[in-house]
C-alpha cells in the first residue's frame, strides 16, 4: 500500500514537474539577448515562421514553440509584416505578436509641392520597399504622409497616393463655390499646383487663387513664374535666377508667353491649395510681388503694384541681393 502511494506521489509529481517544464518554456524568458525584427513573409506557416524564429536565436527550439503553441491553444494565423521582438519574449508573447496588429510601420512623407520626379526619387530612396518607382504624372499624387510595411511595392505605394489624389479632387471639386473660371477637375488641379508654387504661406493659398482666378476671367496671362522653370527642371529648383530667354520662351507651360493655364499641372498640390482654388478669395487684385516677409504685396493697379515692386527692389537693395 505504501509503495502504491510512493508510486502515485512519484507520477503526480513528475506530471507536475513536466506541466511545470511545459509552461515554463511557453511563459518563460526567451533566449534574444536584445530586442530584434523579424519578417514574416507573405502566406508563410508557423512551421517556417519557428525556423525563421529558432535560427534567429528568438526561440530555443522550432519543434517545441510549435508544440507549446498547440498544445495552449494559441491561436491565430501568423500576419505577414515585420515584427519587433522584445529582448527575453516568451513564446507566447512571440506568438501573440507575429499573430497580431503588431507590425512595424514606416512612413513616407511626401511635401506639398513635391514635383513627379522627386516623389520618385523618395520612393527609390526608401531601402525598405521593393521594385522601381517610374515618375508619376504630374499632379496625380496627394502630398501627405503614408504608411507602408518592409517589403512593400513602390509601385503600389505610388498606386496609392494616386488614389489618394483622386479622391481628394473628387472630394474638393464637389464642395466648390459657384461662378469659377476653372470649369473642370483637371483645370483646377492645374490652378492649384501654381498656386502651390507662388507661396510656401497657407494663409495666402485663398488670396493667390483668387488674383488668378480674376485674372483668367479677364483674359490676362498669368505671368507665373514656376511655370516658366517647369519646363527647365520638371519642377526641381532651378538654383539661379531666371534668364530673359527663358521668359519670352513659347512653351505649353509659360504662362508669360501665353494666356489661359498651361497644359498641365507643374507640381503635386495639396489639399489646401485644390480647396483654395475652389474657394479663393473674393479680391480684387491682379498682381503681387514679394513682401521680403515670405509673403506678398497685393495690388488691384499696375500703379500700385509698380509702388509694390519699387519697395521690393530696395529690400533686396539692403540685403545686397542687387
Amino acid at each position: 500500500m505504501k509503495r502504491s502511494r510512493l508510486i502515485v506521489g512519484l507520477v503526480v509529481a513528475a506530471m507536475l514537474a513536466l506541466g511545470w517544464s511545459l509552461l515554463d518554456g511557453w511563459v518563460g524568458a526567451g533566449p534574444l539577448a536584445q530586442s530584434h525584427s523579424v519578417i514574416v513573409p507573405d502566406g508563410a506557416s508557423l512551421n517556417t515562421v519557428s525556423i525563421r524564429l529558432q535560427n534567429m536565436g528568438a526561440i530555443y527550439s522550432a519543434r517545441a514553440f510549435r508544440f507549446h503553441a498547440r498544445l495552449f491553444g494559441a491561436g491565430g494565423k501568423v500576419k505577414a509584416g515585420e515584427f519587433m521582438l522584445p529582448a527575453q519574449a516568451s513564446e507566447s508573447t512571440i506568438l501573440k505578436i507575429i499573430t497580431g496588429d503588431e507590425a512595424i510601420r514606416r512612413f513616407v512623407t511626401i511635401p506639398e509641392g513635391l514635383p513627379a520626379v522627386m516623389v520618385a526619387e523618395r520612393l527609390n530612396a526608401q531601402a525598405y520597399l521593393a521594385g522601381p518607382a517610374v515618375a508619376p504624372a504630374e499632379g496625380s499624387v496627394l502630398p501627405e504622409t503614408y504608411a507602408f510595411q518592409r517589403g512593400d511595392s513602390r509601385q503600389a505605394l505610388l498606386a496609392h497616393m494616386q488614389a489618394a489624389m483622386s479622391k481628394a479632387l473628387d472630394d474638393e471639386w464637389a464642395k466648390r463655390a459657384e461662378g469659377l473660371p476653372v470649369k473642370t477637375k483637371e483645370e483646377a488641379l492645374v490652378l492649384a499646383s501654381i498656386v502651390e508654387k507662388e507661396t510656401g504661406k497657407a494663409s495666402e493659398r485663398p488670396m493667390v487663387a483668387g488674383l488668378y482666378e480674376n485674372r483668367l476671367k479677364k483674359g490676362i496671362m498669368l505671368q507665373a513664374d514656376p511655370t516658366i522653370i517647369y519646363p527647365i527642371t520638371k519642377g526641381k529648383p532651378l538654383g539661379r535666377r531666371i534668364r530673359q530667354s527663358e521668359i519670352l520662351a513659347v512653351n505649353g507651360y509659360n504662362t508669360y508667353s501665353m494666356a489661359g493655364l498651361p497644359r498641365g499641372p507643374i507640381t503635386n498640390p495639396g489639399r489646401a491649395a485644390i480647396n483654395a482654388v475652389l474657394h479663393p478669395a473674393q479680391t480684387d487684385a491682379l498682381y503681387m510681388v514679394a513682401d521680403g516677409t515670405g509673403g506678398h504685396a497685393f495690388a488691384t493697379t499696375l500703379e500700385e503694384h509698380n509702388r509694390n515692386v519699387e519697395r521690393w527692389f530696395a529690400i533686396r537693395r539692403a540685403r545686397g541681393e542687387l
